[in-house]
């Protein structure tokens, strides 16, 4: 096997970037106390969701490693909140093309039913009214996901549905060890992880998903593209590039960026030119304006 079949094979880019990404977790988490504020929550967030795109690159790439080996490479929860088991099922249910923005067979729209829109609930509305904003999407979407987790997996349980109970378990072991790390041997507080770390991860995460979807006729005009830069490109391996992403899902990180540059006619033409030029813009069309209306429009 030659050295460029074997750097395929086994995506050794991959390899490295899981390993430098750790590397930079470590050092953050050891270093904290030295680190000033801002730089820790930048860096601890821009970390974090590394690791969340490292885990959604093992659930589509990675395809030549041995699943337990590609499990075990992006298992560590930096995050917390999340049990990678959990969202690797999810994701993949996201991943039916066909339904894409669907708001109950989609896992990751931000549609609802046109008969359930709007809500009796006038908070309830307005919730939902304002994290179709940036702002809002930025610092508080991280907290409604998680109340929308911890709702899904509760009705779950009470509705006699335990296949979950196992990975939550892995998950309490996991968290253990990781804030053990993080608390006595690094010693730092929790609060600081949480604002530092979890939080921004979190916020980066839906920067990404923002407007990665919205509705058209044909699947492929449901997929954006953001071209932005190589620092946000590398944070999200490239799934900036989303249709990409969505027309190759075994394509690795690596080669997303080329496949677009060389295809970006017909890739622009395939999504009816569903396309920002970077999170800049993003930023300045939806920061106080809902970037769609919550009611689909076909379901």
């Amino acid at each position: 096997m030659d050295q460029q079949k074997f750097w395929d094979r086994y995506e050794l880019p991959t390899v490295v970037l899981g390993l430098a990404l750790y590397a930079s977790w470590l050092a953050l988490t050891w270093w904290h106390a030295s680190i000033p504020g801002i730089v820790l929550f930048l860096a601890g967030g821009y970390v974090v969701q590394w690791h969340f795109s490292l885990q959604h690159e093992s659930i589509h790439a990675m395809r030549n490693w041995p699943a337990w080996l590609r499990t075990a490479f992006v298992w560590p929860p930096l995050g917390l909140w999340m049990p990678y088991p959990i969202y690797n099922k999810s994701h993949s249910t996201h991943h039916v093309n066909f339904h894409l923005t669907h708001p109950q067979r989609d896992t990751e729209s931000n549609y609802q039913m046109q008969g359930m829109w709007p809500p009796k609930n006038r908070l309830q509305y307005h919730i939902v009214m304002l994290n179709q904003t940036l702002w809002f999407r930025l610092v508080f979407g991280p907290f409604i996901r998680l109340w929308k987790l911890a709702k899904k997996e509760t009705l779950r349980v009470m509705s006699g549905d335990y296949s979950h109970l196992p990975h939550w378990g892995a998950h309490v072991v996991s968290l253990t060890v990781i804030l053990y790390w993080v608390l006595v041997v690094c010693d730092m507080p929790l609060w600081k992880y949480l604002v530092c770390f979890a939080w921004p991860g979190m916020s980066l995460g839906m920067l990404r998903t923002f407007t990665e979807h919205r509705w058209g006729e044909k699947p492929m005009e449901r997929v954006a593209i953001v071209e932005s830069n190589t620092v946000m490109g590398v944070l999200f391996l490239y799934n900036n590039l989303h249709l990409v992403h969505h027309r190759q899902p075994t394509l690795p990180w690596y080669r997303i960026r080329r496949r677009f540059i060389d295809n970006r006619e017909e890739m622009l033409a395939t999504n009816s030119n569903f396309y920002y030029r970077g999170y800049l813009q993003i930023a300045r069309l939806f920061m106080f304006r809902p970037v769609f209306d919550p009611a689909h429009p076909h379901w």
